[in-house]
């Protein structure tokens, strides 16, 4: 994931819980819809702004895994 979809899953997560707080939904139902809702509506502006649909962003050539296991590998060879 990139940090372009890193910020927009941020700020969907964000908003949706702000919805959520702000008009006291509840039940697992509503919240799901909730979430979808919200969801659209960063997708739709993302495609707006940058024509660029989350799924067809570049991904990174390395996960955050692989990068992590090279910088143990070399810390533990140079302590």
């Amino acid at each position: 994931m990139g940090s372009t979809e890193l910020a927009a899953n941020l700020f969907r997560a964000t908003q949706t819980e702000e919805k959520l707080k702000k008009e006291h939904i509840r039940g697992k139902t509503r919240a799901n819809q909730t979430h979808y809702e919200v969801g659209a509506k960063v997708r739709k502006t993302m495609l707006e702004i940058s024509g660029t649909a989350p799924e067809d962003l570049p991904t990174p050539e390395k996960s955050i895994k692989q990068i992590e296991r090279e910088h143990r590998k070399l810390t533990d060879k140079n302590p």
